[in-house]
């Protein structure tokens, strides 16, 4: 069971949100926030596997509400799901820490798959989103080596360091070197944003 914490300051849009996910067999709303504060405190109260979160809030907007709560619990997993399609708050969102960036306006069901994935340890970002970024980024020269890249798919796809070695036939150890390849070649710190910036580069 996926535990989902909801935070959306307009009412009725964030009881549709909570509607939709009571209609999953295997997503469960363990709390509601009106505003990014909120949204920062529930997460300690309510021990949510993934926190849903507006972009557009008072007091804090969900860059810092995604920042403030994943400095707390590096665990959770943040979606931001936003009625904006480009806004610089895209960006410091991802790099805050945010998993996945979804659409309001997007079907049901891809809103629900986006959450199953998020929660399963993947990266999942709106095709036009993820555009954005690639139109947005200054594309540097970065060259990863085939088997860098791979690694970096397998992460992509969610795969934790023991699996990516058994896929691959190498050691942990082995694996860990190219990721610290890779963050250094991404000048990123972390494999989420090692994800979302290759895909701002093309090379995922």
């Amino acid at each position: 069971m996926i535990r989902v914490l909801v935070a959306d300051d307009h009412p009725i849009v964030r009881s549709g949100i909570v509607a939709l996910l009571q209609t999953a067999d295997d997503i469960t709303v363990v709390g509601e926030a009106t505003n990014g504060l909120q949204a920062v405190e529930l997460t300690s109260t309510t021990s949510p596997d993934l926190v849903l979160l507006d972009l557009r809030m008072p007091g804090i907007d969900g860059d810092e509400a995604t920042a403030r709560i994943l400095a707390r619990h590096p665990h959770v997993r943040v979606v931001i799901l936003t009625t904006y399609e480009s806004d610089a708050g895209i960006l410091t969102a991802i790099e805050a820490g945010a998993s996945g960036y979804l659409l309001k306006a997007a079907p049901q069901e891809e809103i629900l798959a986006g959450i199953r994935s998020v929660a399963r340890g993947e990266v999942v970002l709106a095709p036009s989103i993820a555009a954005l970024l690639v139109n947005r980024a200054k594309v540097p020269v970065v060259t990863l080596s085939p088997r860098e890249t791979e690694v970096l798919r397998l992460v992509a796809a969610g795969h934790s360091n023991r699996a990516i070695a058994t896929t691959l036939f190498v050691s942990e150890a082995t694996v860990k070197t190219h990721l610290l390849h890779v963050f250094e070649k991404l000048a990123v710190g972390d494999r989420t944003r090692a994800v979302t910036r290759a895909m701002e580069l093309g090379i995922l």
